[in-house]
């Protein structure tokens, strides 16, 4: 995918066609890693106000810039809803069902809304929750309401697995935000799996079934409730 610089030029078409005013950004984040919750986040940034300048697509920002941004864009946003699902879900229905969980609880808890421009492909029946919406392939990068939803989403997320790095040292998580990395994978060897690890995951199960070697990271294709997620604001 090439850089690209995010624009509203998809928000201020449905303005201007449909007097739409509270148009959510929709992402997620956490599908790959091993262990921890994946989280979304919905949010509506105000048509009338400039861009934050640097906001673009969260992967393509360090921790620092995305911490500076998530407090500017908290501050600027008409609404936020922050939406996870836990590891024991992601388990019982598979991380695809488990992630569109997560995205209506998003949405839900963003409150009132116009319409919902999501990142990725279509979802079949995501309208029966949503309402009215559209799927942009590399959204978080193309569409300003996406990218600030993707930066909201990661700093969450990555905090959240900051704690649990303290509850549970030696896998990296602090760093690694639970990605199969080989640091994580030798914590794993070494130490067990966690009730925060996902035991649907091919890295996970060969922990249980004995297996301390040979771990693949393009494995990782795809308990216990869901910890409390850290305020944008702490």
């Amino acid at each position: 995918m090439g850089v690209f610089n995010p624009t509203r030029r998809l928000e201020n078409q449905l303005y201007r066609e449909h007097g739409y005013r509270i148009i959510l950004g929709l992402d997620e984040v956490g599908v790959a890693p091993s262990c921890g919750p994946v989280v979304a986040c919905a949010l509506a940034m105000p048509l009338d106000k400039r861009f934050i300048s640097g906001v673009r697509d969260s992967k393509m920002l360090s921790a620092a810039q995305r911490d500076r941004l998530a407090r500017k864009i908290a501050r600027q946003a008409l609404t936020i809803g922050i939406g996870a699902a836990s590891v024991r879900e992601i388990d019982q229905l598979n991380i695809y069902y488990a992630t569109i969980l997560a995205m209506k609880r998003a949405i839900t808890r963003a409150g009132a809304h116009d319409y919902v421009i999501v990142d990725g492909r279509h979802i079949r029946g995501f309208e029966q929750h949503a309402g009215p919406y559209k799927a942009v392939i590399d959204g978080d990068a193309r569409v300003y309401a996406i990218s600030c939803a993707s930066i909201i989403a990661k700093v969450t997320r990555d905090r959240l697995m900051h704690k649990l790095a303290a509850r549970y040292p030696g896998y990296g998580w602090e760093h690694n935000a639970g990605y199969a990395t080989p640091d994580h994978r030798a914590g794993m060897a070494a130490l067990g799996v966690t009730p925060h690890h996902r035991r649907s995951f091919i890295t996970t199960q060969r922990v249980l079934a004995g297996e301390q070697t040979s771990f693949d990271l393009l494995d990782e294709l795809p308990p216990q409730p869901l910890p409390e997620l850290v305020p944008i604001s702490a």
